[in-house]
């Protein structure tokens, strides 16, 4: 998937938000916790938020790595994008919008 692909997609969620964060990182929040980070500086990185259960098995896929400072709360980072099809881009954004989702306050 491509940037425009990836923001469109997080933005057609409930409530979402964007931001630059950093000065190099575009971020997509619900209820102001990110659950999705683009590096806009090549290449092209993309991180978010699995299943505890799913974490070891993706970032033992070729392409795939804990994300940096934020991997003890099952954060990867996809280091190439075509690594995955559009329907696995689409389920792990929206899984990675509903786990932060469902650790907000009710409010």
């Amino acid at each position: 998937m491509t940037i425009e692909q990836i923001r469109a997609f997080c933005k057609s969620l409930q409530v979402v938000t964007e931001g630059i964060k950093w000065k190099k990182d575009l971020c997509f929040m619900v209820g102001g916790k990110m659950f999705c980070v683009v590096c806009l500086e090549p290449p092209l990185t993309v991180s978010f938020k699995v299943k505890e259960a799913e974490f070891d098995q993706l970032t033992c896929s070729p392409g795939i790595i804990p994300a940096p400072y934020v991997a003890r709360y099952h954060w990867v980072m996809v280091t190439e994008v075509k690594r995955l099809s559009p329907g696995q881009w689409k389920h792990f954004l929206k899984q990675s919008y509903d786990l932060v989702k469902a650790r907000l306050p009710k409010k």
